[in-house]
């Protein structure tokens, strides 16, 4: 096998590859890493993150960028709660609802006023923390303890938790839109060249407005979620979220300069970084070493430069042999 074969198959699975290592040194070196209440534990809390990455897959790869996605969960959790008293479907509703109008705002300040996405989701960032802590009195919301909407974060679908359950629909759609779809084809048209794509007659504009409201309401029910699981809404969560949710997508191995990317490998990216978060946690615990919650980001980020170094080096070497 030559090079650029190498090359090619790392650029498409070497995520996957680097989560199937990191999982068998996880099982090799620490007790229980691999039982079923830890891998419960690490799929039901990184859903939440799943769902952003995903919503941010699609907004880079249609060639933008979502700064909100932090601050628009906070504000789905707050609402969400708000809500919860009424019901399982109200609370959701509340939480969607709210990221869907932000990502409504995002999706007109971009296509309408022309914002640029950097600036027009960064004054949305803003706007949706302030109104957070406005809605919340700057003080965490709890949940009802009686409606059942607690279930939705800790609750059970057969063997799988529910906000895995609900991530893995939201990726398997995504992946159907982006695959089989003429929408799909056109987010990626569109983050190829928008000029281009307007010269061919698809309708950038919708597309890309759609992107945007598809992120706000993917950020909203992870909020939805992060009020289920933390019992309470809390309007001062979601701080570097879409830093987390960027960094998925990159080692997933979508560019940034849109125009390409994968849903299934996203999430790969998301898992692989959980992943890590867990495997410093056992090491901590084993007593060798102790790394604090900043050293574990200067791990994670390290361990992030050289799996995004490594891919471009070898996308590199690809585009030189084609």
């Amino acid at each position: 096998m030559n090079r650029a074969r190498v090359a090619r198959l790392f650029g498409t699975y070497g995520v996957l590859m680097a989560l199937a290592v990191l999982i068998i040194f996880g099982w090799w070196r620490y007790d229980n890493f691999l039982s079923a209440f830890n891998v419960t534990t690490v799929v039901r809390y990184n859903a939440m993150f799943a769902l952003i990455a995903l919503g941010m897959c699609f907004v880079i790869m249609a060639g933008g960028i979502d700064l909100s996605v932090g601050s628009t969960a906070a504000l789905g959790s707050v609402a969400a709660a708000l809500a919860s008293h009424y019901g399982i479907v109200p609370g959701m509703a509340a939480g969607i609802g709210a990221g869907l109008l932000v990502g409504a705002i995002n999706g007109l300040l971009v296509t309408r006023a022309r914002i640029m996405p950097f600036i027009a989701t960064l004054s949305t960032l803003l706007a949706a923390s302030g109104t957070a802590l406005l809605l919340s009195n700057q003080t965490s919301v709890p949940v009802s303890a009686t409606s059942g909407f607690i279930n939705v974060g800790m609750g059970m679908l057969w063997v799988v938790p529910i906000p895995t359950a609900i991530a893995v629909a939201a990726y398997a759609l995504g992946s159907i839109v982006l695959n089989y779809t003429s929408t799909g084809r056109t987010v990626l048209a569109v983050g190829g060249g928008e000029d281009a794509s307007k010269l061919m007659g698809l309708p950038v504009a919708r597309v890309t407005f759609l992107v945007y409201l598809a992120s706000g309401g993917l950020a909203g029910l992870a909020g939805v979620l992060l009020a289920a699981l933390g019992f309470a809404g809390q309007p001062t969560e979601g701080v570097g979220w879409e830093l987390f949710a960027i960094a998925a997508v990159v080692v997933g191995g979508t560019l940034l300069t849109g125009g390409s990317g994968s849903v299934v490998t996203t999430l790969a990216g998301v898992l692989l970084l959980g992943t890590l978060f867990n495997v410093l946690n056992f090491e901590n615990g084993k007593g060798w070493i102790s790394l604090s919650a900043a050293w574990q980001s200067v791990v994670r980020g390290l361990f992030l430069l050289v799996v995004v170094l490594l891919q471009a080096r070898l996308t590199r070497s690809t585009s030189q042999k084609a």
